[in-house]
């Protein structure tokens, strides 16, 4: 997507919905990649919620756990850091099984996310917004297959260039991590511990 010289004015209403702009940038690469991350963090809002509060309602302390981790990572990367610092709580308390913690901080932390959510409504006036180099989900999951089979194959030249291809996909900052541990596996032909890195992030891929 083309921003022009307009680009920053257009970001400036992040800024007043409490977003670090430039963290989240950093995070995702650019612009552009940016505020499709943005669009998608909006657009799994119900989603995400819905979990969140099945899984307290359940008492499922791990589902609660992974889906509130996920979040705090995508809060992280828009540069939502309140938001962040608040889903890690929530993380922690869970990973402790503290039902007190999570009973009286689960409606505040949902109803912050709810908070932010309305003040990201403007992204829907840039509609879908996708990188020149971003891949989709259903790109990337035939290209973390193919890549399982060059691994297998121990194709050295064909897996780096499969896991570059990957990185395409616009993975939460842990899956980021976990893929630049993969092509360091390449790298020093650890094939059989790059394909269960490879395996582990598929099943995020949306």
């Amino acid at each position: 997507m083309y921003w022009g010289k307009d680009m920053d004015r257009n970001l400036t209403w992040l800024t007043e919905a409490g977003l670090d702009i430039k963290s989240g940038i950093d995070y995702t690469g650019g612009a552009d990649k940016y505020i499709s991350a943005i669009r998608r963090f909006y657009s799994n809002y119900e989603k995400n919620r819905d979990k969140v509060i099945e899984y307290y309602s359940a008492k499922d302390y791990e589902s609660y756990m992974i889906t509130v981790h996920a979040l705090k990572s995508n809060a992280k990367m828009i540069g939502a850091m309140d938001l962040s610092k608040a889903f890690e709580n929530l993380e922690n308390a869970a990973r402790e099984k503290n039902g007190s913690i999570l009973e009286a901080k689960t409606d505040q932390v949902l109803f912050s996310y709810k908070e932010l959510i309305d003040k990201l409504k403007p992204v829907e006036q840039f509609g879908e917004v996708q990188a020149v180099d971003e891949i989709s989900g259903q790109v990337a999951r035939q290209t973390a297959d193919k890549l399982l089979e060059a691994l297998d194959d121990f194709d050295d030249d064909l897996s780096k260039e499969l896991a570059c291809k990957l990185s395409g996909y616009p993975f939460r900052l842990t899956q980021k991590d976990m893929l630049k541990r993969a092509i360091e596996y390449v790298d020093d032909f650890m094939y059989d511990e790059a394909a269960d890195i490879i395996r582990e992030i598929s099943v995020t891929i949306e």
